[in-house]
């Protein structure tokens, strides 16, 4: 079984549906390497080139460079044509106007230049989940983007902003899609108990969820995957390779943004060893298994190049075998319950 990039698959009830495979837009901003304006209108042209109607950003990735670089390209198309997401709760602010006691998030990371100790970027990023601080910065996005809507809002990273994410923020979200300014809703997370809090507490279209559900991290496969499925709430899957180690899983691969544990790199050469035996690349498999589970949607891809690009549509759409998959079950290395491409797991329903 293999997938196709460019089906349409619908976001719960809003009427939405996204390309299977979707971009995202943190590498052409220049967050893990600067990228020109030329380099990253390019592969922003050849996502569409090649079918892909789904583009996530936020103002984070480039200080809203990255917001700029979509509006750009995007603007020059039909706009019913794609879906558009982007994230609130974190504002992009110049150094010269961030005030005494914001709450400025130490651990930002919106380009290239933010791990060079001798550069600064001259931007600071602010935590706010005040209602003014959404509706400030779905203002700012849109004048970035120079489109004239938005169609999904995803709060970003709220871990450590509970009650002002659900106590303040969500109801300005609510509004919003009430008043029929956005469609849909959602959080965008590295992590996925939030998550299930969220859908538990809140009603919401639609999760972005970085990391924890992927071939060699299925943390969200006991309790955030089926709770969305019995709310009819939309999975989207970024960060399919842990920042890296799925891409190549060598000693010294990052996982989660920081080196890998040698415990991790030693699990991953494992699935990798597998996937040889069946002459299937591992960036194929680690693709095309967290697909299979009936509350994903659609996965974004991070691409920095149109050649890295290029992997994801031909990757996506190869046919692997199923024995593939009962080797890795058999193996221990990925969980019994997990759905996977072609088969049903125990007490879910039938994969895609």
């Amino acid at each position: 079984m293999a997938f196709e990039p460019t089906e349409r698959v619908p976001i719960g009830r809003t009427g939405l549906s996204v390309t299977r495979l979707g971009f995202g837009a943190a590498s052409i901003g220049g967050v893990f390497d600067l990228v020109d304006d030329r380099d990253g209108l390019a592969t922003i042209d050849h996502g569409w080139d090649v079918g892909i109607r789904y583009f996530d950003v936020a103002p984070l990735y480039g200080y809203g460079t990255a917001e700029r670089r979509l509006g750009r390209v995007l603007g020059g198309h039909r706009r019913d044509e794609f879906v558009l997401s982007t994230k609130v709760g974190k504002l992009v602010r110049r150094i010269d106007e961030v005030e005494p006691g914001a709450d400025v998030d130490r651990d930002a990371f919106g380009d290239r230049r933010d791990a060079d100790p001798n550069a600064d970027s001259g931007y600071r990023v602010v935590f706010d989940f005040s209602r003014d601080g959404i509706l400030r910065s779905v203002e700012e996005s849109l004048r970035r983007l120079g489109l004239d809507r938005i169609d999904i809002l995803y709060l970003h990273d709220p871990d450590e902003h509970w009650e002002a994410a659900i106590g303040e923020a969500y109801p300005a979200l609510h509004r919003l899609r009430e008043e029929g300014v956005v469609r849909a809703i959602g959080a965008g997370m590295n992590q996925s108990a939030m998550l299930a809090r969220f859908a538990r507490e809140g009603d919401f279209d639609v999760f972005l969820l970085a990391g924890r559900y992927t071939l060699l991290d299925q943390d969200a496969l006991s309790e955030l995957l089926p709770t969305c499925l019995e709310r009819n709430v939309a999975i989207v899957i970024g960060g399919v390779m842990n920042s890296g180690i799925l891409a190549d899983p060598r000693p010294g691969a990052m996982f989660n943004y920081a080196p890998a544990p040698s415990a991790l790199i030693e699990r991953a050469q494992r699935i990798r060893a597998v996937c040889e035996r069946h002459d299937v690349p591992l960036r194929a498999a680690a693709i095309q298994f967290p697909l299979a589970h009936p509350a994903v949607a659609a996965l974004v891809a991070g691409v920095r190049t149109v050649e890295h690009l290029d992997d994801y549509p031909r990757l996506m759409a190869s046919p692997l075998p199923e024995d593939l998959w009962s080797e890795l079950r058999a193996e221990g290395l990925i969980d019994p319950d997990a759905p996977v491409p072609g088969q049903t797991a125990p007490g879910l329903p039938g994969a895609r």
